[in-house]
């Protein structure tokens, strides 16, 4: 009798640490949430001159935990304490864009290119909600015209000062962006190298020319 007490007490506070558990997570979530939705607005404008985005939240209902008996907490018996749970897995966030000229929101329906600028307008507004010391973009613009690379080089340039960015490119207008390039590339015994050099931040565009490996097909730089 004594262990089935300790047992049911462990079990109410177990179920107490993950309501409250969840509360907290939900909070810090909705308000990462909140920031984020607003500098996606910002970044979609940026990256899309004349279009909006914004971020939604989609909900399916409150997840039920299972009562001492198994059962779902759902119906009269519920908790108060269950009121203001987190959405269970099946809710989530959704991305509407609306470039200008267009009337679609899909993401399904946007170019590739215009998929590769909601991507960046994302990140860049977890960016701007949670910075960190650094990121690793690979091949992220890959997909992007002259115009919308502009877009993406003045971004980066703007976040540059609080974070470090590893960006892994094939154009060579973004390595001509760079402070530091590191290429690898195959010589003429066949054995491949590493490759590197700091350039200075005005500079002429002629000078990116002469970075070894710079204007090697094979070379990758980042």
């Amino acid at each position: 009798s004594d262990q089935r007490k300790d047992l049911e007490k462990a079990i109410g506070e177990l179920r107490a640490l993950v309501r409250r558990t969840d509360k907290e997570i939900a909070a810090a979530f909705e308000e990462t949430l909140e920031a984020t939705a607003r500098n996606f607005e910002e970044m979609t404008a940026e990256l899309f001159p004349g279009g909006r985005g914004r971020l939604r939240r989609v909900e399916m209902g409150p997840r039920r935990l299972p009562d001492q008996n198994g059962d779902s907490a759902d119906g009269a018996g519920e908790d108060e304490e269950d009121e203001g749970m987190p959405p269970d897995e099946d809710g989530g966030v959704e991305i509407e864009v609306t470039p200008a000229g267009k009337s679609t929101r899909r993401l399904s329906l946007l170019s590739g290119g215009e998929k590769s600028l909601v991507a960046l307008a994302f990140v860049f507004a977890v960016l701007m909600a949670r910075p960190c010391p650094f990121y690793i973009l690979d091949e992220v613009e890959a997909a992007l015209d002259d115009i919308n690379l502009d877009r993406f080089l003045r971004l980066v340039r703007r976040f540059a000062e609080r974070s470090q960015f590893v960006i892994v490119t094939h154009q060579k207008r973004t390595m001509d962006a760079a402070d530091i390039l590191y290429g690898v590339s195959m010589g003429g015994d066949g054995v491949t190298k590493v490759v590197s050099r700091r350039l200075p931040r005005d500079r002429d565009l002629s000078d990116a020319a002469e970075v070894p490996g710079a204007e090697d097909p094979t070379a990758e730089a980042a």
